[in-house]
């Protein structure tokens, strides 16, 4: 019987990460109103993203519905995947006001 020489382990090739410079930086307003300017020079469509709007609240307009009514327009197999998978239990109804919301 020939004894089998045991393997060596491999080694992981060490690769040094080279210096990236500082982060890069946005450009400031006048940078970015001539960058403007000289693409409507060209022609180029040039579109300013609006400022987002503040909403006014909305005012409390009557009572909210009752958490059994809301729960039972969820369909039975959605409610069951969310129990299954996030162990979600609906407990309240409450107004949340729209700036917490993502736009």
């Amino acid at each position: 019987m020939v004894a089998a020489a045991p393997l060596a382990e491999a080694e992981p090739e060490v690769v040094p990460v080279e210096d990236e410079g500082p982060a890069p930086s946005w450009p400031d307003d006048a940078t970015e109103s001539a960058f403007r300017a000289e693409a409507k020079e060209r022609g180029e469509p040039v579109r300013v993203a609006r400022e987002p709007e503040e909403a006014e609240e909305e005012k409390e307009s009557g009572a909210l519905p009752k958490l059994d009514d809301l729960v039972a327009r969820i369909p039975p197999e959605v409610r069951e995947a969310l129990e299954d998978l996030f162990r979600a239990r609906f407990v309240a109804v409450k107004r949340v006001p729209r700036k917490a919301l993502k736009p």
